[in-house]
């Protein structure tokens, strides 16, 4: 990476609390650092932070770390059975 570049937060998932907490689970295993915002929010009041409550609970990542990331949503996701 370039010392120029600049490192930002990207947002690479929204979804429930249940869902959101085994993403950060399997990106934590994967050992990419990420961080979840509105975590509680999301739970107690999750219609504040989302239109209509859906996706509250959103996962944020490392713009260098966003294509392994996107790997790993991805395979949950399919496992999942939340796209295809």
């Amino acid at each position: 990476m370039n010392s120029d570049q600049e490192i930002y937060p990207v947002e690479v998932f929204d979804g429930n609390d249940w869902d959101a907490s085994m993403v950060k689970s399997l990106l934590d295993n994967a050992e990419i650092e990420a961080f979840v915002k509105d975590e509680k929010m999301g739970v107690l009041a999750p219609w504040n932070v989302a239109g209509g409550g859906a996706g509250s609970v959103k996962i944020f990542v490392s713009n260098v770390d966003l294509e392994k990331a996107k790997e790993v949503i991805e395979q949950y996701e399919k496992a999942e059975g939340l796209k295809e």
